[in-house]
């Protein structure tokens, strides 16, 4: 009976091995399988851009840079937005893209378990190429076939070498962080931790700051309120540095603090150029939307095998205080 028992479990065991390692071939070989036919009947490719946010600046220059590049290369490109930032229907738009097996999709990266799986097992599955373009998700976690963005650990480093050419050597730094941080966020901010950390006389302190703007005039006038004797701001975010100084304006002045911050959208380049923030780090969101399809397409072509998984990255600049209009 025992023989009969340990026989029965070893044949279980064989067929459990054998579904496994046949479900793990096929998604790989679903990721690796070089490029398709067109889905189009007039022969063109179709791609989807999916982003996370609708008519702001940067990501409307996404999209144009994007655009060009689908009519110069002769491709079908849909944008699809959401509002306000819905990551249901992000989430959702994803989902029907997979579903309706366009021949590449080009997404802003979202650091989340929902996301790694619809593109690892998903996409991959229905060899659907993917490209993250602007916010990266680890290539490991999601198959995406590359990343086109800024390199923004390297933004990090630059925004914490212009704060020690105008403040020093010696200082409190306080680095202003969301609560929940996704993949550039963390980038910006171990950055500037590595670049400032060889100092021993700057004191790095790190504020989690919270999503709302409610929360982070909160969060500085609590911190400031602890902490009197701060010298310097630092925000992984440019949406969030107007009200960073709008709570140190409110308090006392603002022209005694170094602040800086990431992303040149016009609210920030505004207080840029009223000498309000001393520098911020600006991207190329244009180039980000032209590149990702080019690549794309050549992929694709099979013109450009295997692309670079660690990324392609976009010029990223130091815009310093009065310099926002040069």
């Amino acid at each position: 009976m025992r023989k009969w028992y340990i026989y029965l479990l070893s044949i279980g065991c064989a067929v459990i091995l054998y579904f496994t390692v046949f479900y793990t071939i096929k998604v790989l070989n679903a990721g690796l399988v070089g490029p398709g036919e067109p889905s189009d009947p007039d022969g063109g490719y179709r791609f989807v851009l999916i982003t996370r946010e609708r008519d702001t600046p940067f990501w409307n220059q996404v999209k144009d840079g994007a655009l060009a590049s689908a009519k110069r290369n002769g491709v079908s490109l849909e944008a699809w937005e959401s509002y306000n930032r819905n990551e249901d229907e992000f989430m959702k738009n994803l989902d029907i893209a997979i579903a309706s097996k366009v021949d590449g999709i080009i997404v802003q990266g979202l650091d989340t378990l929902e996301f790694k799986e619809l593109t690892m097992y998903r996409a991959t599955e229905s060899g659907i190429p993917v490209i993250t373009v602007a916010n990266d998700v680890p290539m490991n976690e999601s198959l995406r076939k590359t990343y086109v963005g800024s390199n923004h650990y390297e933004a990090g480093q630059m925004i914490a070498r212009q704060l020690l050419s105008d403040m020093g050597f010696s200082g409190k730094v306080v680095l202003m962080a969301a609560d929940r941080q996704e993949e550039f966020q963390r980038s910006r901010l171990n950055g500037i931790i590595d670049a400032l950390g060889g100092y021993p006389n700057i004191r790095m302190e790190i504020v989690a700051t919270g999503t709302t703007r409610e929360q982070i005039v909160q969060a500085t006038s609590q911190y400031m309120n602890q902490q009197p004797d701060i010298e310097a701001f630092i925000t992984t975010t440019g949406s969030n540095v107007s009200a960073v100084i709008q709570e140190l304006g409110r308090r006392s002045k603002v022209e005694p603090y170094y602040i800086y911050s990431f992303d040149d959208n016009p609210e920030a380049l505004t207080l840029l150029n009223q000498g309000k923030i001393d520098a911020l780090i600006a991207q190329s969101p244009e180039a980000m939307g032209q590149e990702s399809v080019d690549l794309m397409v050549r992929w694709l072509k099979g013109e450009l095998l295997p692309l670079n998984s660690d990324g392609y990255y976009t010029d990223i600049r130091v815009l310093k205080a009065g310099s926002a209009d040069e």
